[in-house]
């Protein structure tokens, strides 16, 4: 058990590890996707979204909204798992390559810092809604909107569990 949980958290890079680890320069002829959400409450769409992400490019990086970010964009009494175990829980996922946190509203700065391949979104977004396009398009990789139809959401889980299932 040990020894999973430590390959797992070998995974969970700060910002500054994944920049050092992943950065255009450094990785080379290697191409690396980034996702990005919350993940709050794991549910199929989030593995089915995740698992399409990884086909998009050698690396796989999943970009995690900090705790402040996901109170910011879901309101309070969110997230319900703190940003450690959420980290931990992504990490564990085969598809996945590595986990780090940010802070601000978009991951656009983490685009900036690490200039990805492909930055994957999910299908409730197309090409021209996601937020970043531009600043991925200026660094010469592109847009890929991957996974299931939105049928899924950790919101509408949370009101089902409310309501007694």
């Amino acid at each position: 058990m040990a020894e999973i949980m430590s390959a797992v958290a070998a995974k969970i890079l700060t910002r500054g590890e994944a920049s050092l680890r992943l950065s255009r320069a450094v990785r080379g002829s290697k191409t690396l996707a980034l996702a990005n959400g919350c993940f709050d409450l794991l549910h199929v769409g989030h593995v089915r979204y995740l698992q399409a992400s990884k086909r998009q490019a050698d690396v796989l990086l999943v970009a995690l909204n900090s705790d402040a970010s996901v109170r910011g964009l879901k309101g309070e009494g969110r997230p319900l798992q703190c940003e450690e175990d959420r980290a931990v829980i992504i990490a564990s996922l085969a598809c996945v390559d590595f986990v780090t946190v940010f802070d601000e509203p978009t991951v656009a700065p983490l685009i900036e810092a690490l200039e990805p391949d492909v930055q994957c979104k999910g299908t409730d977004y197309t090409e021209a809604t996601v937020p970043e396009r531009d600043v991925v398009a200026r660094h010469g990789g592109r847009v890929a909107i991957v996974g299931d139809p939105k049928d899924h959401a950790t919101t509408e889980l949370l009101r089902k569990l409310k309501q007694g299932g």
